[in-house]
This record gives C-alpha cells, sequence and structure tokens, in this order.
C-alpha cells in the first residue's frame, strides 16, 4: 500500500473511531469546554474586583460535567447546564467568561439529536433565558444581540449537522445498494456463463457417446473445465469483499484481478469445445487498459457470448476488438435466429438480463450499446463503445 493509500486508511479509521466511544468523545469535549474556562480564572483580575476563588471555579466544573452525558440526554443536559450558569452569576462573583461555552455546546446537541418538540422548546427557553441573564449581567444591547445570535448559530450548525448526516445515511444505503447490484451482476455473469456452456455440452455428452466417443471425452473434460474456471472467478469476487488484508480465511483462494481482456481467448477456447465456431479479430493500436475498463470489457464479451449460446441457436460467432483513437469498440456477431428469437425463443431457464447487464456495464464506464440484427438483417450484433484514457497506451 502506498503512502496516500495509507493515509486514508489512518482517516478512515480515525472517523470510525468517533462514533464507535461516544463516551470517550464527549468526556474529551467537556474537559476542552473544562479547560477554556480555566482560561479567565488564569488571567490577572484589576485590582478593584474580587478575586477568584476555588468556589467560583468549582462551579464552571459543574457547568461542563453534565457535557458527559449530552447524547443521552440532550434536554435535561440543557436544563442543567442553565441552572449550574444562573448559579455562577447569581452566588458567586466568579470571572466572567468571554463565550457561553457550555451553553453552545448543549444547545447544539439539542438541535443535533433532539426530536422536534424538544427543539422547540429549547427554542422558548433560550428566548426567555438569554434575556434575563443578561438583564442580571449587564443589561446590555450588545450583549442580548450576540447573545442570541451565537446561540442562533449553534442551534443552526446543530440542525445543517443532522441534516448532513441524513444525507450521508441516505448516500451510504444507495452506494450498498450499488454494490448489491454489481455483485449481483457479477454472479450472474459468471453463473450464467458457466451454466449455459456446462448446459450446452452436456446435451451434446450423450449423442457424442454414441457416435464419437473421443468428442464426448472432450465435452466431458470441457464441463469439468468450465466448472472450475466458474469456481476461481467467484472466489475472486467474493475475496473482493473480505477486508484489506490480502487473506482469504475458511479455504478460500486470496484476492485476484477480475479478467480482463487478456482472458478473452481462453474464454473463447471454453465456447467453442461447447460447439461454437468463434472468430476473434483485433485492430488499432495495443493499449494496455485500467483495471476497470479491461474486466467490463471481459464481462461484456463473455455475456454476449452467454447470450448467444443461450438464446440464438447459432453455429458461428465473431469478436472483434478495436481501438480506434480513445474509444474501444467491442463487436459480437452470430448466425442465429436474430433479436426476435432473443426475445422470444430463449432455451431453457428462461429469458435472463444479459444485454440489461452489457448496457449497465457499458454506462458505467461512460460508454455506449448498441443490440440489433447483425449485418443484412441476418443473426444477432452486439455492440459497445468504452472510452479508454489516452495514458493507458502502452509506451506513451
Amino acid at each position: 500500500m502506498d503512502v496516500r493509500g495509507e493515509a486514508r486508511v489512518r482517516r478512515e479509521r480515525l472517523r470510525a473511531w468517533g462514533p464507535a466511544n461516544p463516551w470517550a468523545v464527549d468526556l474529551g469535549i467537556a474537559l476542552l469546554v473544562q479547560a477554556a474556562l480555566t482560561m479567565p480564572f488564569l488571567v490577572p483580575r484589576a485590582p478593584e474586583l474580587p478575586p477568584a476563588t476555588w468556589g467560583a471555579y468549582g462551579l464552571t466544573a459543574l457547568t461542563a460535567l453534565p457535557l458527559v452525558l449530552r447524547r443521552r440526554a440532550p434536554l435535561p443536559v440543557l436544563l442543567a447546564v442553565l441552572v449550574a450558569s444562573a448559579s455562577y452569576e447569581l452566588a458567586l462573583d466568579g470571572p466572567g467568561q468571554p463565550l457561553p461555552y457550555t451553553g453552545l455546546v448543549a444547545v447544539y446537541t439539542v438541535a443535533l439529536l433532539s426530536p422536534p418538540w424538544q427543539r422547540l422548546l429549547t427554542a422558548v427557553l433560550l428566548l426567555v433565558a438569554v434575556p434575563v441573564s443578561v438583564w442580571l449581567n449587564t443589561r446590555s444591547a450588545r450583549e442580548l444581540t450576540f447573545s442570541l445570535f451565537v446561540f442562533g448559530a449553534a442551534y443552526v450548525f446543530g440542525r445543517l449537522q443532522d441534516a448532513r448526516q441524513r444525507a450521508h445515511r441516505v448516500e451510504a444505503e444507495r452506494a450498498a445498494a450499488r454494490e448489491r447490484a454489481r455483485i449481483a451482476r457479477e454472479m450472474h455473469d459468471i453463473l450464467s456463463h458457466a451454466v449455459s456452456l456446462m448446459v450446452v455440452q452436456a446435451e451434446a455428452g450423450p449423442v457424442a457417446v454414441r457416435t464419437a466417443p473421443e468428442r464426448a471425452e472432450a465435452a466431458f473434460d470441457a464441463i469439468s473445465e468450465t466448472g472450475r474456471e466458474a469456481m476461481v472467478q467467484l472466489r475472486q469476487m467474493l475475496g473482493l469483499l473480505r477486508d484489506g488484508t490480502g487473506e482469504a480465511g475458511g479455504g478460500m483462494a486470496p484476492r485476484a484481478p477480475q479478467p480482463g481482456l487478456d482472458g478473452v481467448p481462453e474464454l473463447l477456447d471454453r465456447v467453442r469445445a461447447g460447439g461454437l465456431a468463434v472468430v476473434y479479430e483485433t485492430a488499432g493500436g495495443v493499449r494496455a487498459l485500467p483495471a476497470s475498463t479491461g474486466a467490463q470489457a471481459y464481462r461484456i464479451v463473455q455475456e454476449a457470448l452467454t447470450n448467444v449460446v443461450r438464446h440464438a441457436g447459432a453455429r458461428r460467432a465473431e469478436v472483434r476488438l478495436v481501438h480506434v483513437g480513445g474509444v474501444l469498440r467491442i463487436t459480437v456477431t452470430d448466425d442465429g435466429r436474430g433479436p426476435g428469437a432473443v426475445r422470444t425463443r430463449p432455451r431453457r431457464g428462461g429469458p435472463g438480463h444479459g444485454l440489461t447487464g452489457v448496457r449497465e456495464r457499458a454506462a458505467a464506464q461512460g460508454g455506449t450499446a448498441v443490440t440489433g440484427p447483425g449485418p443484412d438483417g441476418r443473426g444477432f450484433e452486439v455492440r459497445v463503445e468504452l472510452p479508454v484514457p489516452s495514458t493507458a497506451e502502452v509506451g506513451a
């Protein structure tokens, strides 16, 4: 892992530490507020003012101590802070504070965590308590305006933080849904391709046993190889769900990259073993695709061929990859029954979602996918264009 990756992991761990340790966070906030309340006691006072006493300092601690419980009982904590602060102003002539730190934290917490009726009660309480406090202290319009402003700002910040957290939760749920859909699509592509080939080969096996035993043996070998390859790819994909240790327990294989374009020839060999003649052509400058683009391109070819095997009744297919400028063009054509057959005459197992998956994969890479009749209206054709960054050129 590089330095930036390690720094990102540390930041994520730090963000996760707070929600996992709320008591520690609230204790730290209370100690920080107490440190701020201590500052006026450390500054020398004018000779005409009464000296700061330990009793006054102890009462400031009583105003900060309830903050430890601020998440569990926001409104009671606010009431306790207001009572302690009023006692400080009425019973003792201690040093004044530049800001009502404890009250601001308590109001912010109520605005963030409390239900609407408690927030409304807090707003009414502040509209009464703040003017009374200013009247008992300086009776200054300037202090009244400033106090109303800072308490209002604390309340607004609490509401904004609540909205931000709710937005993050919604986005996290959407991200989780997208990830579930991605995993389901990968599972569909791997299993649909493997099972389709195995079914085709198994159906041809009994006939071959009677007429050409050597072909039957090759068909059974192909079934075994297809199954093993599907298991390898499933292990690779499921490894992505594990933590970042690079290890996989329980007998699972370590995480490995998903197949890319370099795996297409082996994919075509497995399809050919099922009896479909597949022609493979490439054109244009050779490029090293980004891992995500290469994996999506591989899955698009895989799903297009699975569609041919399952639905088209074709004897021949052609896969063509063309690199033109900053675009990779993928074309898969067959000589089968055409679009109508794909929609209305699927093989056993019912219609799938392969072509939808092809379009989704293309869109995920900022590309396009078009399906329809093949050349001269015969067969079926899948045409996909994926953008490729120019920096991916080999030797560039």
